[in-house]
C-alpha cells in the first residue's frame, strides 16, 4: 500500500464517520503520510488482517521451523522437515516425525515407510491419493528425534502449533492421522490407534474456534507398522476405503473421477 493509496482510505474513514455523527469537520490535509510511514501489505493480506485470518504461507512457516529452538531436536537435527505437498489438498497426512532419510533430506516420508505410503495412498488407482496432486504430508514434529525414538511431550507441544499453523492455511478437506503420536496430537486423547481408528472424528485444533476448520479426521496405522507386521494390511485397507467414500461425499471432481474405479 502507498503513501497515496493510504491515505485516501484514512481520509475516506474518518470523514465518513463525521457525516454520520452529524458533519464534515476535517479535511483532507491532515493525512499526510510519507512511504517510510507506510507498511507493505499486499491486497491479500489487508484482507485477511481485516476478517481476522492468518497472513501465514507454507513458506513463511518452514522458514520459521527452519529457525526453531523450542525444543532440545533443534541440537541434534540436520535439517527441519516441515511438510511437502499441494496446498488446498484433499487429504492432509500427518505421521510422527522424521526418521533419518527425511533428517537427511528435509522431506518427508522418504524412507521406507513413505515409499509405502505413497502406495497407500494410490493404491493401484482404487484410492487415487498423491503427495503430488491432492495431499499435503507432514507430521507432528519437524525434527528427528535422535535415534528415532518416539518425541517426548514438551517436544510434541513446542512443535504442535507449526502443524496447527499448516493446517489453517492449506484447509485439507480431511485429514489422515498415521499412528498412535499422530492421532493422540491431533485430538488431545489418550485413546490409542486401535480404539480410535476406523472412524471419523474431527480435528478442531486450538487457533480458531471457526466451524470452517473441524476436519473430519481419520485414524489409522502408521505406514512402518505395517512394515513390522503384514497382518495390519487389511484393517488399513478398510480405513481406506473409509477415507475414499467420504472423500466422495466432500468432493463432486474427486467423486466423479472415482465412479468407474470399482474397489
Amino acid at each position: 500500500m502507498t503513501s497515496s493509496e493510504k491515505t485516501n482510505i484514512a481520509a475516506f474513514l474518518d470523514l465518513a464517520g463525521d457525516y454520520l455523527s452529524g458533519g464534515y469537520s476535517r479535511t483532507r490535509n491532515e493525512y499526510n503520510f510519507t512511504d517510510d510511514q507506510v507498511s507493505v501489505l499486499t491486497a491479500d493480506q489487508t484482507a485477511q488482517q481485516k476478517d481476522g485470518s492468518s497472513t501465514d504461507t507454507l513458506e513463511s512457516i518452514a522458514k520459521e521451523i527452519a529457525s526453531c529452538t523450542r525444543c532440545g531436536l533443534c541440537s541434534t537435527r540436520t535439517n527441519t522437515v516441515p511438510g511437502e505437498g499441494i496446498v488446498q489438498p484433499l487429504v492432509m497426512v500427518v505421521g510422527e516425525g522424521p526418521g533419518a532419510e527425511e533428517d537427511a533430506t528435509g522431506r518427508p516420508f522418504v524412507g521406507r515407510a513413505g515409499q509405502l505410503l505413497d502406495r497407500m495412498l494410490d493404491s493401484k488407482g482404487k484410492i487415487g491419493l498423491s503427495r503430488s496432486t491432492n495431499c499435503y504430508i507432514a507430521n507432528i514434529i519437524k525434527c528427528r528425534p535422535p535415534g528415532n525414538r518416539s518425541p517426548y511431550p514438551d517436544e510434541i507441544s513446542a512443535c504442535l502449533p507449526y502443524l496447527e499453523q499448516q493446517i489453517k492455511v492449506i484447509k485439507p478437506k480431511c485429514i489422515l492421522a498415521a499412528g498412535n503420536t499422530a492421532v493422540k496430537a491431533l485430538l488431545g486423547s489418550n485413546d490409542g490407534i486401535t480404539r480410535l481408528r476406523g472412524s471419523f472424528t474431527v480435528f478442531r485444533g486450538s487457533l480458531t474456534s471457526d466451524s470452517e476448520f473441524e476436519i473430519p479426521l481419520l485414524a489409522t496405522f502408521h505406514p512402518s507398522a505395517l512394515l513390522r507386521d503384514e497382518s495390519l494390511k487389511a484393517p488399513v485397507w478398510d480405513d481406506l476405503k473409509t477415507l475414499r467414500a467420504k472423500l466422495c461425499e466432500l468432493d463432486n471432481s474427486y467423486a466423479d473421477r472415482m465412479a468407474d474405479i470399482p474397489l
